[in-house]
Parts: C-alpha cells; structure tokens; sequence
C-alpha cells in the first residue's frame, strides 16, 4: 500500500472513530440533562420552605383597570394618563389619554409604584412625609395623591397611579375607579 493511501485510510478512520466519538458524547450529554431535570423539580416540589407563591394581576386586568380609570376620567373632561404597576413595582400597561400631559406618563408610573410598594393610597403616604421627609428620595416613588394599591387578602398585589388631572385627589379618584373596575 502506498504512503498516500495508508494517510488517507488513516484519515477517514480518525474521521470516523472522531464523528462516533462525538455522537455518543452528545447523547449521554442530552441523556444526563433530562436524567437531571426530575431531580430539579422534586427538589422544589419537596423543599417548599424555600419558596413563596405571589398573585399578580392578569395583562387583561390590569388594562381593563387602566381602562376603567381612563373612563372615570373622560367622564369628567379630564386629561390623564392612567400605569398600573405589578406586586415588583414592573409597569404592566400605561394608557396616556388624548392629550395628556408629556409629564403625566412618568408621573402616573411613580404614583403606582409608591402605592404597591406601601400598600397605601399616596394621598395617605403625602402625610408621612412629615415623620420622615427622606421617604421623597426613594428612587422611582412619587408622594402625591393619585395612587392607589390593588390588593388580593389584604396584600397588594398591583399599584394604579393617575396623572394629569388638576388635583391630586381627582387623580386618586380615578385610580379608585380602576380598582373597582376590577371588581366588575
């Protein structure tokens, strides 16, 4: 046999041995991830110490609140833009209102973010301010009426913040009527 054919025998051998190498390596890779897949969910199923469950409201809840505090606010010729907030503080869906303010969006975000993570409307938050005025340097908070939390057993599980109207409380009014769109 020539040198040239015993190389190239040798090189298809080694490419072969080389490609049934890596098959099998590959699946005993896939085998062993699935083999430890069941042993990851009976550890969580089995150590449930060490796991919380939370209630967060559904996108199609939290837009019909949007909604129903937009209404509210339509209804009485104002211009807002209405942010619901989940349990973490996360914008879940923002309505701005034909011809809302620019600053309205931000501001209604803010609102909602304060009243879930105080689980209190933040006309009621405005007064603590007077104990403790660094509450206002939380990052992403807002101490103005015009939010309100959305609970489930007494814990929020969502925040409705409303902005743009000439007040405070008409603002809180409206994100109100968002709650109770909730309840429909």
């Amino acid at each position: 046999m020539k040198t040239r054919t015993r190389v190239l025998t040798g090189t298809a051998l080694a490419v072969a041995l080389g490609a049934g190498t890596f098959g099998a390596v590959s699946a005993n890779a896939a085998q062993s991830e699935v083999q430890a897949a069941p042993a990851a969910v009976a550890k969580k199923e089995g150590d449930e110490k060490n796991f919380t469950t939370s209630t967060h409201l559904t996108i199609d809840a939290a837009t019909r609140a949007a909604q129903g505090a937009l209404e509210a606010a339509r209804k009485e010729n104002q211009k807002v833009t209405v942010a619901v907030v989940d349990r973490n503080g996360n914008t879940v869906v923002t309505l701005r209102g034909d011809g809302a303010g620019p600053q309205s969006y931000e501001s209604a975000q803010r609102k909602a973010f304060t009243a879930v993570s105080w689980n209190a409307p933040t006309s009621v938050l405005v007064g603590r301010l007077a104990q403790a005025p660094n509450l206002k340097d939380i990052p992403g908070t807002l101490f103005l009426g015009g939010g309100v939390p959305v609970q489930a057993g007494g814990a929020p599980v969502a925040g409705i913040g409303v902005a743009g109207a000439p007040s405070g409380d008409l603002d809180e009014k409206f994100a109100k009527a968002g709650v109770e769109a909730l309840e429909k």
